[in-house]
């Protein structure tokens, strides 16, 4: 480890021992490091297996037999992922009690395999290891979806409904989801410490919270490998592996040190 990285670490510790309320935000670069692919990267499995789009996917037959044959593909790619040593870092800030939850725009569930409940984890771009009807929002497991896709080759439907079942990730052309969007806004506006981890910070709306959070009186701390269009407005720009950067925030103890907390 670099003089400078080990400085820019501590750094970060201190920044939030001194903080009351931290805002988490994380991308597609703290899962990379579990093994799932990102979607950006050249040669990435999503670019040859893409979602499909909302209005196709709803409007097409053959567009939703496409979709899960798709996922299947690219759900045998990362099903051993595991938490990264990020999930467990921003697992243990939420046991410190600093971040009352941790927003996401990715869909692997690998927040929740680190021990966050589903109230602390909020889903901008939904999760992709269940499915819901579009309908009435019976929720399903992938088993009980790809048993039957396999079996008939056909798009499962709804038991309860007749209606359309799909992964329960929000696609290109689908609304964003109100109520985790909400509370996305409400932390953002209400922390007082904003820590990005593993985001280019290119895809909007999401992107734009940790503006928010910035403009409205919170620090801004970016961590990720390259550098990302908020770099200049941040308070600490970290550019490294975010393994690396959180390996000493495995346990709550280490964040706790020269706070308050009993």
């Amino acid at each position: 480890m670099t003089d400078s990285l080990a400085t820019s670490i501590a750094t970060l510790q201190e920044m939030i021992q001194e903080a009351a309320i931290v805002a988490g935000f994380t991308g597609a670069g703290i899962s990379t490091e579990s093994g799932v692919p990102d979607f950006r990267s050249p040669g990435s499995p999503w670019m040859r297996h893409k979602p499909i789009p909302f209005d196709l996917f709803v409007r097409s037959v053959e567009a939703r037999r496409e979709a899960w044959r798709r996922k299947s593909i690219m759900d045998d790619l990362y099903r051993d992922a595991r938490p990264s040593q990020g999930h467990l870092a921003i697992a243990s800030l939420v046991a410190s009690g600093r971040m009352p939850a941790v927003i996401t725009q990715n869909i692997d569930g690998l927040h929740q395999a680190s021990g966050l409940a589903e109230d602390q984890v909020i889903e901008l771009h939904g999760n992709g290891t269940y499915a819901k009807c579009l309908a009435c929002e019976r929720r399903y497991d992938l088993a009980w979806v790809r048993s039957r896709f396999e079996a008939s080759g056909d798009a499962p439907v709804c038991e309860a409904c007749g209606g359309i079942v799909k992964s329960a990730t929000i696609s290109f052309g689908q609304a964003m989801p109100e109520g985790p969007m909400r509370k996305a806004q409400k932390l953002s506006l209400t922390c007082d410490l904003f820590i990005v981890v593993g985001s280019s910070l290119v895809v909007y709306p999401a992107a734009g919270f940790p503006a928010l959070a910035k403009e409205s009186g919170a620090r801004l701390v970016i961590i990720n490998r390259e550098p990302t269009p908020l770099d200049e407005m941040a308070d600490l720009v970290i550019h490294a592996e975010i393994g690396q950067v959180f390996s000493s925030f495995a346990h709550p103890a280490a964040l706790l040190k020269n706070s308050s907390t009993p």
